[in-house]
């Protein structure tokens, strides 16, 4: 059985975070990520770098995996929690992209918030 934090993290991910890339809901994005979240990395080899309303309004402004009737999978590859702080590594599949993921959790006022998202296209 998961511990009680780990298990409102797998939750939060799967209700919140791939739900939202999914549907291009930036809602439910909104009720997993910190209003400050920075997100960093590599997609196609290029450098990546975005604040939280950047992403969001990228993701309100394409065609949703979910619309595109194209293929769409995330998995939860690990979850570590000490104390209110979380690190979960991700796999999210869409569109041709794969991207392996990690995100930095704080738990504030209850709720598990991603504070930080690293992002590296593995297929570039």
């Amino acid at each position: 059985m998961k511990p009680l934090n780990e298990s409102a993290i797998t939750q939060a991910l799967r209700d919140y975070y791939f739900k939202g890339i999914y549907e291009g809901d930036i809602n439910l994005l909104n009720h997993i990520f910190h209003t400050n979240t920075l997100l960093f990395g590599d997609v196609k080899g290029q450098p990546y770098a975005k604040t939280l309303e950047q992403y969001l309004d990228g993701v309100a402004n394409r065609q949703s995996p979910k619309d595109s009737g194209k293929p769409f999978k995330g998995d939860i590859i690990s979850i570590k929690v000490v104390n209110s702080i979380a690190i979960a590594e991700v796999n999210v599949k869409m569109y041709e992209f794969n991207y392996h993921e990690f995100l930095s959790f704080h738990q504030i006022n209850n709720s598990w918030l991603i504070v930080n998202k690293m992002i590296s296209d593995v297929n570039g």
